[in-house]
C-alpha cells in the first residue's frame, strides 16, 4: 500500500503533495502517541521494550516524511501556503515526534519500573494533543471548515496548559519525596520530555493558526 501511495503522489499536482505528506505525519504522530500510552499502561518490561522499539521505528518514519517535505519544498516553486510556514510546521511536527521518542527512550534507559499517575496523565495529554493536530491538518487541504481547525487549536492550547499544571505538581512532589539524587534527575528529565512534547503540539497549533489567518 505504501508503494502504491508513493506512485499516486507522483501524479498529484505538486502543491497538493504537501497536504498528503502532512497528513501522513499527523497519522504517524497519532500512532506514536498511542504506543506511548500503551507503554506506560503496562508493567511488563519486555512489552515496554517492544513499545520503545516500535516508537523508535515510527520516529525514523517521521524523519523520512519530514525529509520528503523539505525535498519537495526545495524542488517546487508552487506551494499551497507560504514556504516558511510549510518549513516551520514540518519542523515543529518533527519536534513532537522527537520528544515522544525521547520520553519513551528515557523511561527505558533509566529503567523506570513504576510508572506513576503524572507520567500517565502527561502521555494521555500528548495523545489528545496529536489527535487534535490530526483533525486540524486534515482540514488544511480544503480549508472549508475553519471552525474545526480553530477549535482544534484552542483545545491544544488548553491541553498544554493542563500539562504545565501536571508537570509543576509532579516536580514539586518529586523534590518533596525523592531522597535519591540520581532518581530525582532521571524522573525530572522524563517529566520534562513529556511536557515539552505538549509544548511542541502547541507550537504546531500556532503555525496552523498563522496559516488559516493568512488564507481565510
Amino acid at each position: 500500500m505504501g508503494g502504491f501511495n508513493s506512485f499516486v503522489k507522483l501524479f498529484m499536482p505538486k502543491d497538493r503533495v504537501f497536504y498528503s505528506l502532512f497528513e501522513d505525519v499527523a497519522s504517524n504522530l497519532v500512532e506514536m502517541a498511542q504506543v506511548l500510552n500503551e507503554l506506560v499502561a503496562t508493567s511488563d518490561l519486555s512489552v515496554r521494550k517492544d513499545k520503545v522499539h516500535l516508537i523508535e521505528r515510527l520516529e525514523h518514519k517521521n524523519d523520512d516524511y519530514t525529509h520528503r517535505i523539505f525535498v519537495e519544498l526545495g524542488q517546487n516553486f508552487i506551494t499551497p501556503f507560504d514556504r516558511e510556514d510549510i518549513h516551520y510546521l514540518a519542523a515543529t511536527l518533527d519536534d513532537v515526534a522527537d520528544y515522544i521518542h525521547g520520553s519513551a527512550k528515557r523511561m527505558d534507559i533509566y529503567k523506570v519500573h513504576n510508572i506513576n499517575d503524572s507520567i500517565r496523565k502527561l502521555t494521555e495529554l500528548i495523545h489528545l494533543g496529536v489527535l487534535e493536530l490530526h483533525k486540524a491538518i486534515h482540514e488544511l487541504r480544503s480549508m472549508s471548515n475553519m471552525r474545526v481547525i480553530t477549535d482544534a487549536c484552542v483545545k491544544i492550547n488548553s491541553l498544554e496548559n493542563h500539562a504545565d499544571d501536571i508537570y509543576d505538581m509532579a516536580i514539586a512532589e518529586l523534590f518533596d519525596t525523592e531522597q535519591n539524587a540520581a532518581e530525582l534527575i532521571k524522573m525530572r528529565e522524563i517529566y520534562q520530555a513529556l511536557e515539552i512534547a505538549t509544548d511542541k503540539c502547541e507550537d504546531c497549533a500556532n503555525v496552523i493558526e498563522t496559516i488559516i489567518i493568512k488564507y481565510s
